[in-house]
């Protein structure tokens, strides 16, 4: 792996709070099938500590060191949650004329209280769509094979905003 040219202000040798992994992994679920993966082309980047990944996952990352690999088995109370309640009936006729439905589609609803909160699609019928307010991928064990690429301190900036300036170079493995 080619090193990363850091400003040694900004040079971590672990991840630890603060921080800003880049990593590759292949998630998948029990059945081997892969749900998700960040490649060397397209590492995920997150500040570390801050509750931005899954919490089994960020958990199992903290105190490794550049280049290094680990399988993690995160279970649901760690990754996105038991499954809670059943799918609800929304009557198509209060979508705007000419909305596309799909199963699998994330939607964003809003609470009597104005707050936003996800749903997902799960099956569509001639008068209604069925919609889910649990994570497609609750309830499930989630498997990671991780490899931390580079690891660099966050600016103050990044700490300020809550999130990894992607324009910067420094984030780059």
């Amino acid at each position: 792996m080619e090193s990363v040219e850091t400003p040694e202000s900004l040079r971590a040798d672990k991840v630890v709070k603060d921080t800003v992994p880049s990593v590759i992994f292949v998630l998948s679920n029990d059945a081997g099938e892969v749900l998700d993966l960040a490649t060397r082309d397209n590492p995920m980047r997150y500040l570390h500590g801050h509750g931005q990944i899954l919490k089994g996952l960020e958990k199992g990352l903290d105190g490794l060191g550049i280049g290094e690999r680990i399988h993690l088995d995160v279970p649901p109370e760690e990754g996105y949650g038991e499954r809670e309640g059943e799918p609800q009936a929304v009557p198509k006729s209060i979508f705007p004329e000419g909305t596309v439905f799909k199963v699998g589609a994330g939607m964003t609803a809003k609470s009597e209280d104005g707050k936003p909160f996800p749903l997902w699609i799960v099956s569509i019928d001639d008068d209604n769509v069925y919609v889910d307010g649990n994570h497609p991928l609750a309830g499930q064990t989630l498997h990671f094979d991780v490899e931390v690429l580079a690891i660099r301190k966050a600016t103050q900036d990044e700490l300020s905003d809550g999130r990894v300036h992607d324009g910067c170079n420094l984030c780059r493995p």
